[in-house]
C-alpha cells in the first residue's frame, strides 16, 4: 500500500480501480536529519534535536536502567542536550541519552571524529560494559 505525508492510504495494488477511503490511515512523526542523524519525535517534539557537529554515530542500544543510573556508571552528568562524556581507553566516548516511559533508556554511541575500525570496536564494548554497570546499579537502586 501506498501513503501520503499526511499519513492517509493514497493506492491499493491489488485494487487498483479502488480510490482508498479516508479511513486507512497510519501515524505520522515529524522526522529531522541532522549531522547524519534521523531524529524521530513521537509526539510534539518539546526541543529541535542537539547538534552533534564532529561526532560520528556508532551504534545504539537499550539499557534497562534510569538516567541517573546511567550518569552514576559513567562518572559524569549529561549536558543540556542529554550528552555524556566519558574516557575510555580508544579516547572520549559520547553518549546521547533518551529516556524512555518505561523506565528504559536508550543510548546512541558516538565517536568525536573519524578515528577506525579498532576504536568503534573499542567504544562498543565500552558501551556495553556501561550498560551492564547501570543496570546493576540501577537493580541496586530498586531493592
Amino acid at each position: 500500500w501506498s501513503y501520503g505525508q499526511a499519513g492517509n492510504c493514497l493506492r491499493i495494488p491489488a485494487h487498483p480501480g479502488l480510490t482508498p477511503p479516508e479511513t486507512i490511515r497510519v501515524a505520522t512523526h515529524d522526522v529531522e536529519e541532522m549531522d547524519s542523524v534521523i531524529w524521530v519525535a513521537v509526539g510534539t517534539p518539546a526541543s529541535k534535536p542537539p547538534r552533534l557537529e564532529s561526532l560520528i554515530p556508532l551504534r545504539s542500544l537499550t539499557v534497562f536502567a534510569g538516567i541517573a543510573a546511567i550518569e552514576a556508571a559513567a562518572g559524569g552528568k549529561a549536558s543540556t542536550d542529554g550528552l555524556v562524556e566519558i574516557d575510555a581507553s580508544i579516547g572520549t566516548i559520547c553518549l546521547l541519552l533518551s529516556a524512555q516511559e518505561d523506565g528504559q533508556t536508550l543510548i546512541h554511541v558516538l565517536l568525536k571524529g573519524d578515528t577506525g575500525l579498532a576504536a568503534g570496536i573499542g567504544a562498543s564494548r565500552a558501551a556495553e560494559s556501561l550498560r551492564r554497570r547501570a543496570e546493576g546499579l540501577q537493580r541496586e537502586i530498586a531493592q
